[in-house]
């Protein structure tokens, strides 16, 4: 017991010098270096979940897409932060715009330049709250890849980050995070289900309209074949990492650590997951007459975007029926959007889309008195004696975020259409991205071309 604590305070003496030298540190300093802490690690837990979009995307598509998907990736969130950091911080929580601008969009912070230390009136150094703003800006871009996958050029990912990192996402960020005017009426959006999840999945929906079905996705007559993933363990496993991340997500949105109040978050995050997974095997068993694991898979995601605005405003029991409604809408939703001839590959629409409208309205219904008291944003649902007034500012936030997210992306695409295309040749989509965007195979012994020894 001496040794690990011995070991703990000359960690902290490490990541936060001054203690060293403070002969009696004040609980203040502790504070906020175990916030600064926290958030770090939150933040890194939230940059881990894109191995399992990585996973994700690689497991519902096919072989010939694997390399393809996992760089893209990569290259991606590299250039997201690049951008965010030039001028998407700025947009998102820059405070010099004035008081009328301001409602709509930040200015200032471009470039920006943390301070070494936590500044007077800080409870953690800016640059922790950067880093950790950052993942999720990656894990929004990341949600809209699933509307392109399998058909889009290298060269869209690239031009099409440049706008959403820089401008289509901060602005989200700045209504409700930002002090913007959607913050301004008490919206309630904890950890993301609008900023973060819808607004990837508008993105996501304006790419499948106009990069229209990946080749033998629909029939002429309307119906639909089913294009499988090559593994589904891929899956499952891209399920496991996201989830484990996403108590980062949530739990780390509170950003602090004196009250342990992020551990009711966590509470609740696990809670409303759970009850996503559970209803979607048993709705797809029962309509199926199987137990669907995709559905299945698809349900527990469902359920962490849903808990999303809602983990730090609800008791459990609603976080359980959180939950349990989206692993019932994820079903429904894929089913509605593959009847209207939409090709959404790892059902970004569904999950990110239906279940985080949900979630976000959810709190116009559950969020508790007490909760919003502890939070400080907007006023209790309806079944807690609120009245309709919080259900129509979440549902406010939804109809404005989601459609500005769809609007933006779609000019944005329609444009790129026009000036230098979406889409790959027929023939290069057929090879494989892998091979006609990289030159290389993702499984190499597994794609060998005909002729080659081995």
């Amino acid at each position: 017991m001496v040794k690990k604590s011995l070991l703990a305070l000359g960690a902290l003496m490490v990541l936060f010098p001054t203690m060293a030298f403070a002969e009696d540190p004040s609980a203040a300093t502790l504070n906020s270096g175990l916030s600064a802490l926290w958030i770090l690690v939150a933040g890194i837990l939230v940059l881990l979940m894109q191995g399992g979009f990585i996973l994700l995307e690689t497991g519902s598509t096919r072989m010939k897409n694997a390399g393809h998907v996992a760089g893209k990736t990569i290259f991606t969130v590299g250039l997201a932060s690049l951008v965010y950091w030039a001028v998407g911080y700025g947009f998102a929580f820059g405070g010099d715009a004035g008081e009328s601008l301001n409602k709509f969009i930040g200015l200032g912070n471009f470039l920006y330049e943390p301070s070494f230390l936590a500044v007077d009136g800080e409870n953690y150094p800016s640059s922790v709250f950067f880093v950790f703003q950052l993942a999720f800006v990656a894990v929004s871009l990341s949600i809209a890849w699933g509307g392109f996958a399998e058909r889009a050029k290298l060269s869209v990912y690239l031009i099409f980050t440049l706008f959403f990192a820089g401008v289509i996402y901060p602005i989200v960020a700045h209504w409700i995070w930002g002090g913007g005017w959607l913050a301004a009426d008490g919206s309630q959006d904890f950890a993301g289900s609008t900023v973060v999840h819808l607004t990837g999945a508008m993105a996501a929906l304006a790419g499948t309209i106009l990069l229209k079905p990946r080749i033998g996705r629909f029939n002429k007559d309307g119906s639909a074949n089913e294009i499988l993933g090559h593994n589904q363990v891929y899956t499952a496993l891209s399920v496991l990492l996201l989830w484990v991340g996403w108590f980062g997500f949530n739990a780390g949105s509170w950003l602090a650590v004196s009250d342990g109040f992020f551990g009711f978050v966590a509470f609740n995050t696990q809670l409303g997951a759970a009850g996503g997974a559970v209803a979607a095997l048993l709705i797809s068993w029962l309509v199926l007459g199987k137990a669907d694991i995709t559905t299945t898979l698809n349900g527990a995601l469902a359920g962490l975007v849903a808990i999303t605005a809602s983990c730090a405003y609800v008791e459990p029991w609603a976080a359980v029926v959180i939950g349990l409604v989206a692993g019932v809408l994820v079903f429904f939703s894929a089913k509605f959007f593959e009847a209207i001839r939409v090709d959404d590959p790892i059902y970004a629409l569904s999950v990110h889309g239906a279940a985080g409208v949900w979630g976000t309205l959810s709190n116009g219904l559950f969020a508790t008195k007490d909760l919003v008291t502890i939070t400080n944003v907007g006023k209790s649902g309806l079944f807690y004696g609120g009245g309709w007034e919080q259900l129509w500012v979440q549902f406010e936030s939804v109809v404005v975020c989601g459609a500005f997210a769809f609007v933006a992306s779609f000019v944005v695409l329609w444009v790129m259409k026009q000036v230098v295309g979406l889409r790959v040749t027929e023939e290069q989509e057929i090879i494989g991205l892998d091979l006609s965007e990289h030159g290389t195979y993702g499984y190499p012994e597994q794609m060998k071309k005909a002729g080659t020894s081995v």
